[in-house]
């Protein structure tokens, strides 16, 4: 198996023959703005490194298989996943860390210059509240879309719940959401512990129903439920390729809205878990309680494949999000197949490592060398060559340092982005806790044969690709 060494004086990562972000993993420590990542076998080149790798990870029974809590290993002894215990880690770096590494204080900056880029406007009913009105979400909230919080949340656990159909269970808001998110998620994952297309499927899911509103339009669109309760999967082109997730999700609420679910809200939960069921895909904090609508939402505010980069700013920007909030989103397309763009090339991916939320795609858009089996959408090689965008391209695409500016950006983005057009922000209420847990580092098994694919080589591993699976031998 292929394995990693993480040089930590410059945060720069060397492999023989891999990369790096083939097993990234990011943890938050000093606050907000640090990560500290630890790879593979944990190999480093000096003692005092190993030491370091020694003490940030550890390794448990092969019977802790898929899900665990931070710290734990996770799969078996053939293919490991590891999540680094960040508390320990953080109390490291509280201890001196950044200066123990020529260069920490430098990366620092550079996280920080680029979380200032982003939006910090209020939005729905948080416009006009005062603070001492706000509840407990209300200041979640606010604080996340301005920058003082984080937009994920890699602690929280819901512990053993309650039978769905008990009291205990009805008392608490959150309780049902966990039966539900456990099933999406044993939906989206593949035998390679991949996401696959049920997750980048819902990912965009959520992206078309929140991303049709825009200023001014007050309740109107926005993230409410009618691409599905409107019929706008099956009515409207921009949502072709999402017909198989909305039945999916139909599906869910039939079965759950007995229980007190939303079409909106499982919307975004499926969104959400569609990008943390995928390996190192950022746990994005979540929220429940947004009102339902069967309205059709206002058309032509989503972007197309081939706008220019003045188009995608400004129609972003109506959206209260930055020009490198934009970018940030975009980055979903790590994980993406395409079907519908290039129909001749249908399954073909946006990065070569499709079902991993690695910080692949900004490089390989940036390149003019990169593998012959990747399709670039217009629009996203506009952005990337903008100067005004160029810059977070490059930030995002830098190795570690990019892997964990972008998850820290991407998570606070999109909880804007679910809760736009949504005017009862202040009577939500957060359901974090119910996700499944964040997966820090991944071993791609079959990297090789994903190398060959990436590579123009190797078309049958399109559907397994697809499906989140192993790739066969042929």
């Amino acid at each position: 198996m292929e394995q990693l060494v993480l040089n930590l004086p410059s945060l720069d990562v060397g492999t023989k023959s891999f990369h790096v972000w083939q097993t990234m993993a990011w943890i938050p420590v000093l606050g907000p703005a640090i990560g500290l990542c630890v790879f593979g076998d944990g190999r480093f080149r000096t003692p005092v490194r190993r030491r370091l790798a020694t003490a940030l990870t550890e390794r448990r029974s092969p019977a802790m298989q898929r899900q665990g809590p931070s710290g734990t290993v996770i799969g078996d002894t053939q293919s490991t996943m590891r999540l680094v215990n960040y508390f320990f880690a953080a109390s490291l770096a509280m201890a001196g860390l950044a200066s123990a590494f020529p260069g920490m204080d430098k990366t620092l900056a550079e996280l920080q210059k680029r979380q200032s880029d982003l939006s910090n406007s209020l939005i729905g009913d948080l416009e006009t509240l005062a603070d001492k009105d706000l509840t407990p979400t209300g200041r979640a909230v606010r604080d996340i879309l301005t920058g003082k919080a984080e937009g994920f949340d890699l602690s929280s656990q819901a512990k053993k719940v309650p039978s769905k159909t008990s009291t205990e269970c009805a008392k608490d808001k959150c309780c049902i959401w966990k039966y539900i998110a456990d099933e999406m998620r044993d939906a989206m994952v593949g035998t390679a512990g991949r996401c696959n297309n049920f997750a980048r499927a819902a990912v965009r899911l959520g992206f078309h129903d929140a991303g049709t509103w825009a200023k001014g339009n007050g309740a109107k669109g926005g993230a409410d439920g009618s691409i599905i309760l409107a019929g706008e999967c099956e009515s409207r082109k921009s949502n072709s390729g999402l017909h198989e997730i909305c039945d999916l999700v139909r599906t869910w609420h039939g079965k759950y809205k007995d229980y007190g679910v939303g079409m909106a809200d499982l919307v975004q939960l499926s969104a959400i878990v569609g990008t943390v069921a995928c390996p190192l895909g950022p746990r994005v904090r979540f929220f429940v309680g947004r009102k339902d609508s069967s309205d059709p939402a206002p058309e032509g505010l989503l972007p197309s494949p081939k706008a220019d980069a003045d188009k995608l700013i400004e129609l972003f920007a109506n959206k209260t999000i930055s020009a490198a909030g934009l970018v940030a989103l975009l980055g979903s397309h790590t994980v993406s197949q395409q079907r519908f763009f290039q129909t001749d090339r249908a399954l073909d991916p946006q990065d070569s490592t499709p079902g991993v939320w690695d910080n692949l795609y900004f490089k390989e858009t940036l390149s003019s060398k990169a593998p012959p089996r990747l399709v670039k959408f217009p629009s996203d090689v506009n952005l990337a060559n903008d100067a005004r965008t160029r810059p977070m391209f490059e930030a995002y695409g830098n190795s570690l340092k990019g892997q964990i500016t972008w998850s820290q950006a991407y998570a606070r983005e999109y909880v804007r982005l679910s809760l736009l057009g949504v005017y009862n922000i202040n009577a939500l209420t957060e359901c974090t806790r119910v996700l499944p847990n964040f997966m820090g580092s991944f071993d791609n098994v079959d990297k090789a044969k994903m190398d060959e694919f990436a590579a123009g080589e190797l078309d049958s591993a399109r559907v397994a690709l697809m499906n989140g699976d192993v790739i066969p031998d042929l």
